[in-house]
């Protein structure tokens, strides 16, 4: 059987525990330092907590340690290290090569910063010890498919939802390039939202200040018996700068998707963590930050991938202006709207403005501020929805792990023995040792209303068994509630054991990688990391030490390609074939990008020109 699972993101404990009450199999969060998110870390004591709760419902955590290195931080990364392997953390995200010596005891998951995109380097991945991949995103379900039959061992965790970078990821150096804020090690500055003009060979300006870099938002909600089908095992929510509203109801969405694929094939999939979740709300994806959504990739290249009107948020279309007033207008269409909703709309110059709703009276809305630019006729969006975010911000999920109870008469007293509906843990069996009284009144009520009092705890009883003969003696109620009690303790101080871990060695054969001739794409910016290269017969750097004297280096590799978004494929004999190369992006401060189209590969690639 096929054990599936969601993995959610979380910015800190907070989220991480909201993902795992709606439902995540797992979740992923940052170190206190060494995290692709430097403004998502969370301390040691921190992620403990976050483990011990996930733990209670078998789910897991998984901790990103996936910065590339400089050779001053290993004493550092390597206390943390050892501090997360007593926090009983589940998995390392790992993408400095430099850093395997120190992990002995932790399963190690490949990064997507590792650019895992081939059978060859998936292999190689998994020959040197890592338990798992994180596949790029970029993959269509026939490579996903081709990966998993020629390295059927290794676990494949796949993107399905949230943010998409252009470029192949750990192969970005825009940021870096350009703001001296390394994507590599947490600090991008999202080069790929930006605007940009595109320039033709002679200069001249084609189009004027668009988001030509700016990709739509991935899901894959209604795609998730196709991906386990092709061999992933893990889905993975992105969004670890995403507050705990988003993870609500994006976990929430995903898992009763996973819940009902798991329900139509019983005999094939189960869920990789116990416990049923409630929930008190309807998930929408659409009420959540979305720029749109596509498949990417997955079913080969298709259009419409990118927004190049705007890289915000745009939400759910909700009508026409119908009329406009001096102090309100008036919207055609059937939404209920809520003070405090967030609207917006695209202006005749094609920019997104917002406005906020003040006062309501049906139709009415009378906004905090009267746009100039928004008139009869517009379309209007609602990018945040009042009622929606105040359902979210209360109790909107429980999740418990159903218990079967049997309680007995025996000759020293009572029983109580308790079955989990779960993997995570084993029956007990607790004796309560004490004189048979017999009761003036049947007492079957009462002892299954003290035995079935599990409150807080991770469990809900749904049958409880109580021998006649135990109903016809007295037990104080403070007897049986330290009963229930000691039953409880004893399954939640059953061990949890992390999944053991795979024998590191370094490997015989060089990295697959690029064969454009570009060191730094190794991410080798430690002596340790370049050594590991070195014993393979390779020679590694990193931009952030060495692509200062890299003259008009690579910046990006893309799967997206700008000429195809545009119609002008250069494969397509039916496309726009008057848009001739070189193509150059420029950003509004006169610095110019080259674009090279390597159609024998489909890629498109960015270069600095200055």
């Amino acid at each position: 059987m096929q054990t599936l699972e969601l993995l959610a993101p979380a910015k800190n404990v907070d989220c991480g525990i909201a993902a795992i009450e709606h439902g995540a199999d797992a979740v992923y969060i940052g170190a206190p330092s060494f995290g692709a998110r430097v403004a998502a870390s969370n301390s040691v004591n921190d992620i403990q907590r976050l483990t011990t709760f996930a733990h209670q419902f078998g789910a897991k955590v998984y901790v990103t340690v996936n910065t590339i290195l400089y050779d001053t931080e290993f004493d550092d990364v390597a206390h943390l290290l050892k501090q997360l392997n007593d926090s009983r953390v589940d998995a390392l995200l790992v993408q400095d090569m430099g850093l395997l010596p120190l992990c002995h005891d932790v399963p190690l998951h490949a990064s997507t910063q590792t650019d895992n995109r081939s059978v060859e380097k998936i292999r190689w991945l998994h020959e040197m010890g890592f338990q798992r991949v994180v596949l790029a995103r970029e993959l269509t379900l026939d490579e996903i498919r081709e990966i998993h039959a020629a390295v059927p061992d290794v676990e494949l965790e796949v993107f399905v939802h949230g943010a998409l970078c252009v470029s192949y990821s750990g192969q970005c150096y825009a940021s870096q390039f350009c703001f001296d804020r390394s994507a590599n090690r947490g600090n991008c500055a999202q080069f790929c939202r930006m605007k940009f003009d595109l320039l033709n060979a002679q200069g001249n300006e084609l189009q004027h200040q668009r988001h030509f870099l700016s990709l739509k938002d991935l899901c894959q909600i209604d795609r998730l018996q196709q991906l386990a089908d092709a061999g992933a095992c893990s889905f993975k929510i992105e969004g670890r700068l995403k507050d705990v509203d988003y993870v609500k109801n994006v976990v929430a969405a995903y898992s009763q998707q996973l819940d009902a694929l798991i329900a139509a094939n019983p005999t094939r999939y189960r869920r990789a963590s116990d416990g049923k979740v409630n929930y008190a709300f309807t998930p929408n994806l659409q009420k959540t930050f979305n720029r749109g959504f596509t498949h990417y990739f997955l079913d080969g290249r298709k259009p419409n991938i990118s927004s190049f009107d705007t890289p915000k948020a745009i939400g759910e279309s909700v009508g026409t202006v119908k009329e406009k007033r001096a102090d309100s207008i008036l919207v055609a269409g059937t939404t209920a709207f809520a003070n405090g909703d967030g609207l917006c709309y695209f202006n005749a110059s094609r920019e997104l403005e917002g406005v906020r709703v003040n006062r309501v009276e049906g139709n009415r809305l009378f906004l905090l501020q009267q746009p100039e630019n928004l008139h009869k006729g517009m379309t209007l969006y609602r990018n945040h929805d009042e009622a929606f975010s105040k359902v979210l911000r209360g109790q909107t999920a429980t999740r418990k792990i159903e218990i079967c109870m049997d309680f007995k008469k025996n000759d020293s007293g009572f029983s109580l023995s308790i079955t989990p509906n779960a993997t995570r843990y084993q029956s007990v069996t607790i004796a309560l040792p004490m004189e048979h009284v017999a009761a003036q009144t049947p007492q079957r009520d009462n002892i299954k209303r003290q035995l079935t009092k599990l409150g807080a705890t991770p469990f809900v009883c749904t049958q409880i068994t109580i021998a006649d003969d135990a109903a016809q003696c007295f037990i104080p109620s403070s007897q049986l509630a330290a009963l229930r009690r000691d039953a409880v303790d004893a399954l939640l101080s059953q061990p949890y054991l992390v999944a053991p871990t795979q024998p590191l060695v370094q490997p015989q054969s060089p990295a697959p990688t690029t064969d454009l001739p570009f060191t730094y794409l190794l991410n080798a910016a430690n002596e340790r990391s370049r050594a590991f290269y070195r014993a393979l017969g390779q020679q590694a750097t990193a931009f952030e030490t060495d692509g200062a004297s890299v003259e008009k280096p690579l910046l990006m590799q893309c799967r997206y390609c700008l000429r195809y978004a545009l119609g002008a494929c250069l494969r397509d004999k039916k496309a726009n074939h008057t848009l001739r190369d070189p193509l150059y992006l420029r950003l509004n401060d006169g610095r110019r990008f080259l674009l090279k189209f390597d159609c024998k590969n489909c890629m498109m690639l960015v270069y600095a020109t200055e």
